[in-house]
């Protein structure tokens, strides 16, 4: 984690340099900073504006850096009360509007109602190994705007499935970590 233990720093935007507190947890593995430089740069150009689903949200890092750079709204969806509830505190001391919490997992989110997003951050622990299952779901289910973005990171080695219609874009890794990001084509008829 960057900076003490318990906080990570927001990178750039208008929360730039803010801290986000986090309950020391088992199994969280926040997003380091320098990944988060780099996915950032990449979606410099499409963030503005963006509807952001950050499907496994643990600390929150991605959506709140995403709303700090222009994003029209995130919904952060962790299952754990501890980081779903500090998730709300840091949104509410940060005044970062747009941001709502779902405490759900995942996979229950996902089975709720569908609404597109332009920008998906798809994290889940990978111990759970769900990424292809997320994956389907979120492209089968109406929860991807026509050109949407997705985010996906991975331990190092591992590429998982997704959609014959999720595209490439660019990718990169750090440490023990692959970290892809995909564009959604309309799927062929």
């Amino acid at each position: 984690m960057n900076g003490r233990p318990g906080r990570i720093r927001i990178i750039g935007g208008s929360l730039r340099n803010s801290r986000l507190e986090v309950p020391e947890q088992p199994g969280l593995r926040p997003t380091p900073e320098r990944v988060r430089e780099t996915l950032f740069n990449w979606l410099a150009p499409m963030i503005e504006g963006a509807r952001v689903l950050d499907l496994c949200a643990g600390t929150g890092a991605l959506g709140i850096e995403a709303l700090s750079r222009g994003a029209a709204g995130a919904c952060f969806v962790e299952p754990d009360a501890r980081a779903a509830q500090a998730l709300r505190d840091n949104l509410a001391r940060l005044k970062a509007a747009g941001g709502e919490v779902a405490a759900l997992d995942a996979q229950g989110f996902l089975r709720g109602t569908e609404r597109p997003f332009d920008l998906v951050f798809l994290d889940p622990p990978f111990a759970l190994d769900l990424w292809g299952a997320l994956a389907q779901r979120l492209e089968q289910a109406g929860w991807l705007a026509e050109r949407a973005w997705i985010y996906l990171e991975s331990p190092r080695g591992v590429t998982p499935a997704v959609p014959a219609n999720w595209s490439l874009h660019r990718e990169g890794g750090a440490g023990e970590v692959r970290f892809a990001l995909y564009r959604r084509a309309l799927p062929l008829s």
